[in-house]
């Protein structure tokens, strides 16, 4: 609207001029110029508008080139703005240029196909989105694996000793042995296996004298407990310890299992059992003095109980070896009998209260009641009781636990 009030007002000016005389337009030219070079002298760059450029612009093509001296900027200037409004005037508005991007979701399903199937090319991660209703072009598939530091297949389908293990670990089964020494210091041997699948201690047996004949015996041992397993076992791992004897490994070649030996001086090619032997001394047998090969076993049977249904493991994603088995235990509900009323309450265990276990709120020992009913209450050692619930404001009230199956009942804690 600006620029067609210019143009108007300037037309009603070349109106006006022309009923002028010819002496006073020229008067008028001398001081308008006379002017201009004074506001030349005061301004050293003049601020112009949008509106401006367009008129001066129009102009110039009007006058002769060498009458554009008469202008307030230079002949460059002039030009590059009349270019400006001819790109103007031939842009039309377009969208987005090239394909459409990846959405997000489809991005983290190439990166997820890629992971978990390492053999598979781009084109054929293409054709199983293809399967699901999903249209995406190879080169869209190479941009998204390269942008997430993904190789290509041939690269990442390479066999390393760590997937050929982990392969493998189904069906692989390793032992060790280690040493704890007594408060008499009596070293006691300790013989475990160790399923590398699932990280589970299979079998654990201490003696202070370990032969040959008492080694063949906890092979026979494991292999009678392993009898009724799912998944028979094809590997034995172990290191070069004389202690392991050729009735040792004959024992399960009897049943059909390879025994594979480490390097010597190599503890890293069994680090399963390595890893299990740091862990048990970290979190049980550094915090323990233990008296005889008694006090060891029992120790040993409470924590690899703990160890297989409870603690959880990074590379199980933080999961305990035994999933099924390891479910919440329920903290048993109190119900709060208030003197002077007919009415009961049931009330959850106090958040506050002090718990020996997190994975076990009673401080009771969670064991299979079908296997063995009469251990249902059986306290784990060195074990604090949780502190009583606090009294109503009416009168001191009655804890009773419900007798439900597979909960612990009052007659089964210890008296105070």
């Amino acid at each position: 609207m600006l620029l067609v009030y210019l143009v108007v007002c300037r037309l009603f000016a070349l109106i006006v001029l022309c009923f002028r005389s010819s002496g006073s337009k020229e008067l008028e030219i001398v001081v308008l110029r006379h002017e201009l070079s004074i506001l030349r002298r005061q301004t050293k760059r003049p601020q112009l508008r949008d509106a401006d450029r367009v008129l001066l612009a129009v102009l110039s093509r009007l006058l002769p080139r060498r009458s554009w001296s008469v202008f307030l900027v230079s002949p460059r200037t002039l030009l590059r703005w009349h270019q400006r409004l001819v790109a103007r005037r031939w842009t039309y508005p377009s969208g987005r240029i090239g394909r459409p991007q990846v959405g997000n979701e489809v991005e983290q399903l190439v990166v997820r196909f890629a992971r978990e199937n390492p053999s598979w090319g781009y084109k054929r991660i293409v054709g199983e989105l293809l399967g699901l209703g999903v249209a995406v072009s190879p080169s869209s598939v190479r941009a998204i694996l390269i942008r997430h530091g993904l190789p290509p297949a041939p690269v990442r389908d390479r066999l390393s000793w760590r997937r050929f293990l982990r392969q493998q670990a189904a069906s692989m089964l390793a032992c060790d042995f280690l040493t704890v020494e007594t408060v008499t210091l009596t070293r006691i041997y300790v013989l475990f296996f160790v399923s590398l699948e699932r990280r589970r201690v299979e079998f654990v047996a201490s003696t202070t004298n370990p032969d040959g004949r008492w080694v063949a015996q906890q092979a026979r041992n494991l292999m009678m407990q392993l009898g009724d397993a799912e998944q028979p076992f094809r590997f034995l791992l172990h290191d070069r310890d004389s202690k392991f004897c050729f009735d040792f490994d004959a024992v399960f070649r009897s049943e059909g299992m390879r025994v594979i030996r480490t390097p010597v001086r190599a503890p890293n090619a069994n680090a399963h059992a390595e890893r299990w032997v740091g862990t048990l001394r970290r979190d049980c047998l550094d915090r323990i003095l233990i008296l005889n090969r008694r006090h060891l076993d029992r120790v040993l049977r409470h924590y690899v109980d703990h160890f297989n249904r409870h603690r959880p493991h990074r590379s199980l994603s933080l999961q305990p070896p035994e999933t099924r088995l390891a479910t919440a235990f329920r903290a048993p509900t109190l119900r709060m009998f208030s003197a002077g009323s007919s009415t009961n309450t049931e009330q959850p265990r106090d958040a506050g209260a002090t718990m020996t276990d997190f994975s076990n709120p009673t401080g009771c020992r969670p064991i299979d009641h079908d296997r063995d009913p009469g251990r249902a209450g059986e306290r784990l050692p060195n074990e604090s009781r949780s502190r009583p619930a606090p009294r109503a404001r009416r009168g001191p009230p009655r804890l009773s636990l419900p007798p439900t199956r597979g909960r612990p009942s009052t007659s089964d804690f210890p008296a105070n």
